[in-house]
């Protein structure tokens, strides 16, 4: 194995690792030679997986408690520290579901999956990164810090059912970014993936797996990027959202300015030329959600069938059923990002996929070791939906708005 995809010496903290996707996560971890410290709710399954991977040589301790306490989160560190000696990488997944729409949710449902989700992401990143701050601080610079948090595309769609849910992981995603912003300095790598697994999580959503043949949505096909993420070659990738499932890996934009509205005379905002500016350019009946990323439901229909391309609501410089967009005054359209030039694609390369754009070919390993390694500033930042698509060398590529397959 290529040294940049090795984790030998590297010691991982992974939450919620005793079935789907935290197992999947440790399993791979432990197989790239990661000590990894597991953690779940008491119980046997976080030590049977300890167990599953030191019956093959592999280094593991299960630490089992609640991640949103404050103490577990000091067990785990404690753990890592005591039994393998330091701590390179931390896995948050832990995450339940209590889903129920929102004129209808108790608080106990309200607060049991944001505790459970953003505290207990906030926990482990928050005592990684002071420990990681320290341990740089002793060094007199970085050091090697890698998180990899788990959000979802609930928070993307606003998912109408998950109103605790798709808040958890909005917070998780800034969390993310935040952490890949303030920490960098100091060797740290954040990163966060939306992904789309068959687990016990998940199974009234996705049902049960097909019969023969591989599955494409088992947790073993994200584990991959996050092992990825994880590991040396991970070293300029910082800040960034991936929507992850089977052989497909989606690059995420942040949010963008849509439209500008200013007054006409440039004075300050009334009632009145708010409804003057603001009021012809939403037309629609207001029934659809304006902020909200629909362009991950089309990707791979392999994972979940084919799914219908969602309406499209009236928004302010679209037309609908389009994907034009006003251009603001002083703005041309396309920018030096969206007219910069390609390379024809050689065989072996990571097709990077813009469907607003060129076709471009990334090629990790190069990604990895470009002019420059250490990536200072969180990508997910504003003015850049969906960035491009990573796929396997000879996958076939869809065209602008038709489902990948």
């Amino acid at each position: 194995m290529d040294h940049d995809l090795t984790l030998d010496g590297r010691t991982a903290i992974v939450t919620g690792a005793a079935n789907g996707l935290g197992r999947a996560e440790a399993l791979a971890l432990a197989q790239a030679g990661a000590a990894v410290v597991l953690n779940d709710l008491a119980g046997p399954g976080v030590h049977a997986v300890a167990d599953e991977i030191t019956a093959v040589g592999g280094r593991a301790v299960a630490c089992d408690g609640d991640v949103g306490a404050w103490t577990t989160g000091e067990a785990m560190l404690a753990a890592a520290l005591g039994t393998f000696g330091g701590l390179d990488i931390v896995v948050n997944n832990t995450g339940v579901l209590r889903d129920r729409m929102v004129f209808t949710m108790s608080p106990q449902e309200w607060d049991l999956v944001l505790r459970v989700h953003l505290r207990g992401h906030f926990i482990g990143t928050r005592l990684a990164t002071a420990y990681w701050r320290d341990q740089s601080k002793r060094a007199g610079g970085p050091v090697y810090g890698r998180i990899i948090n788990t959000s979802s595309e609930a928070f993307l769609l606003g998912s109408a059912g998950q109103p605790n849910y798709a808040a958890a992981k909005a917070g998780i995603t800034a969390l993310t970014v935040t952490t890949a912003r303030s920490c960098a300095k100091y060797g740290v790598r954040a990163n966060a993936i939306c992904p789309r697994a068959r687990t016990s999580m998940t199974a009234d959503l996705l049902g049960a797996a097909p019969a023969g043949g591989a599955d494409p949505l088992a947790p073993e096909h994200v584990a991959p990027l996050v092992t990825y993420l994880a590991g040396p070659a991970g070293e300029a990738i910082n800040g960034e959202v991936f929507v992850v499932h089977g052989g497909v890996a989606a690059v995420m934009d942040p949010p963008r300015v849509r439209t500008v509205f200013r007054t006409a005379d440039a004075s300050m905002w009334t009632l009145d030329s708010v409804a003057e500016a603001i009021g012809p350019a939403f037309t629609g009946d207001g029934s659809a959600a304006g902020f909200a990323c629909e362009d991950t439901l089309s990707l791979a229909s392999e994972t979940i069938g084919s799914v219908a391309a969602p309406r499209e609501a009236a928004r302010p410089g679209r037309d609908v059923g389009s994907r034009s967009r006003r251009v603001s005054p002083g703005r041309t359209q396309g920018s030096a990002r969206d007219q910069r030039p390609g390379r024809v694609p050689a065989p072996g390369d990571h097709v990077l996929r813009d469907e607003r754009r060129a076709d471009h070919v990334l090629d990790l390993p190069q990604v990895a070791e470009g002019a420059q390694p250490r990536a200072r500033s969180a990508h997910f930042l504003p003015d850049r939906g969906r960035r491009g698509v990573l796929r396997p060398a000879g996958r076939p590529r869809a065209r602008c708005g038709q489902a990948d397959r």
